[in-house]
């Protein structure tokens, strides 16, 4: 939360069309990236000794609720892990600085796969810590315990982060520490705007966890222990952000370079064509994933979350299919706001992130309170979708001055028929799915498992089909472009075996 807030946001939204630029300098922009990240980490130092101090203050912010009796141990908790993860910002913030001169010289890969090395030493570590304590809880977890998980999850951040420097040095930019602003004035002045937007996106998350907190504890008093907090909204949410993670960022992230090039060039048709192009592109994956949160949010939460009650995992399920509902428009938005950045304009955009998270505030607060304590978690779940569905439009008649009239029939055909390719083939599967809940009662977990591994199975099969039958164009070229691929194994293979020496 605070990486993004402070510096998150700013680094990948100005990061690639200053770089583009400074490549036409005459020394091929090596001065201005050092300058840059240099600068940069400097300021990412001064922030996290000055978050280290104020990590009380910042909990207390965050999570006011601890303050009260009663809750000692989550509050002693959450400071230490503040502390022990606070250095992340710097560490996130270098990887986003190498990753995003890595991107501008046309090398994506390595952003991709450099965080699989995170999650890799996060999970060992993590594997070590429940073998031999596998019932932690905040009354019984041991400050040896807090320092082990706590530097495990910033070691795995640093790991992130020092993989990308040698790519950086294979793309030709020689990094050097290099203080001074000289050429930088421009690149701050479109980060304070950036921040701005962060700031109000920070903002209205904070309303979402202390609403979600307060609901916890207003739950607690109630007698009721299931689900409902900022837990469950925190488990769905980053389920839900999966498919948007692994297929947006990475389109985007490959676009962004080549979009920026267009907008210098004065090409503003080309790049709103780019902009359709990555919304249908992203959208083959984001509607089916949609779809699928909707119909199975609770199979799927059951799945994952097997070590906790039915319960629990069946709420966090409610959440996920409220978050789902906007999952493709929260997707669409985003590639938009990267539209606004290729033409260096962050100013523009502050007031569509305003709107979208005064509907979201609003809504978060409505629901707090009409609904039950129960449902509380859950709307903010639905607010969050309809906050982004209402700013689509707002988003889409803003950036029409960058790139001209921008419709939402020039991708809407395509989302519907990839929407009904999606129900088709999900829709019976989950009258299957219920019917067999109804018949049997609560299902094991390991009957749940079986029902979302067959969902796996045959709905994307189904979906396949029946969207290139709709003819989906997208859906064609991404079967061309695997076959293109499992071809190339194939030929691999056989130049292995017949030549075991290669």
């Amino acid at each position: 939360i605070l990486y993004n807030l402070l510096v998150g946001g700013a680094l990948t939204a100005i990061f690639v069309p200053q770089l583009v630029r400074s490549f036409d300098d005459e020394d091929g922009g090596h001065a201005f990236a050092s300058r840059l990240i240099t600068t940069i980490s400097v300021i990412l130092l001064a922030l996290v000794a000055i978050g280290t101090i104020l990590a009380p203050l910042l909990v207390r912010i965050y999570a006011p609720e601890f303050s009260n009796s009663g809750f000692e141990n989550e509050f002693r908790l959450a400071v230490a892990f503040t502390r022990y993860c606070l250095p992340q910002i710097f560490f996130l913030g270098l990887f986003t600085m190498l990753g995003q001169v890595a991107n501008a010289r046309g090398s994506f890969a390595p952003l991709m796969w450099a965080p699989i090395a995170n999650n890799v030493v996060v999970i060992a570590i993590f594997s070590v810590v429940l073998l031999q304590a596998p019932h932690l809880a905040s009354g019984t977890i041991t400050s040896s315990q807090t320092q082990v998980l706590g530097w495990g999850t910033t070691l795995g951040v640093v790991v992130q982060a020092l993989i990308l420097i040698p790519v950086v040095k294979r793309s030709g930019i020689h990094i050097r520490p290099k203080l001074g602003w000289q050429g930088l004035g421009k690149s701050f002045s479109l980060a304070g705007w950036t921040l701005v937007y962060v700031l109000i996106s920070q903002l209205g998350y904070l309303v979402t966890v202390n609403i979600s907190t307060s609901a916890a504890v207003r739950s607690a008093k109630e007698g009721v222990l299931t689900g409902v907090g900022y837990t469950p909204f925190s488990n769905a949410y980053l389920i839900m952000m999966l498919p948007y993670s692994i297929v947006t960022i990475s389109i985007i992230t490959a676009l962004l370079p080549h979009m920026s090039r267009l907008a210098i060039d004065g090409k503003r048709d080309e790049v709103r064509d780019q902009l359709v192009r990555a919304i249908k592109m992203v959208g083959v994956i984001t509607i089916p994933s949609s779809v699928a949160f909707i119909f199975f949010g609770p199979i799927i939460t059951k799945v994952l979350f097997f070590g906790i009650s039915n319960d629990d995992s069946t709420y966090i399920g409610y959440v996920l299919s409220a978050l789902g509902i906007g999952l493709v428009f929260f997707s669409i938005n985003l590639i938009l706001i990267r539209g606004f950045n290729a033409f260096e304009d962050t100013r523009t955009q502050v007031l569509s992130i305003l709107i979208i998270n005064i509907i979201a505030v609003a809504l978060s607060y409505l629901f707090l309170e009409t609904l039950k304590t129960r449902w509380i978690t859950v709307g903010l779940g639905a607010a969050f979708s309809i906050s982004y569905i209402a700013g689509l439009f707002v988003t889409l008649a803003l950036l029409k001055r960058h790139t001209g009239v921008m419709r939402f029939s020039d991708f809407s055909g395509q989302h519907f028929r990839l929407f009904a390719a999606s129900v088709f083939s999900m829709a019976p599967l989950y009258l299957l799915s219920s019917y067999l809940d109804w018949v049997n009662g609560d299902s094991s977990k390991l009957e749940h498992l079986g029902q979302l591994f067959l969902i796996m199975l045959i709905a994307p099969i189904g979906y396949f089909f029946i969207a290139r039958a709709m003819g989906v164009i997208e859906i064609s070229v991404t079967s061309e472009l695997v076959k293109t691929q499992f071809a190339r194994a194939t030929n691999k293979l056989r130049g292995s075996s017949s030549n075991p020496r290669e």
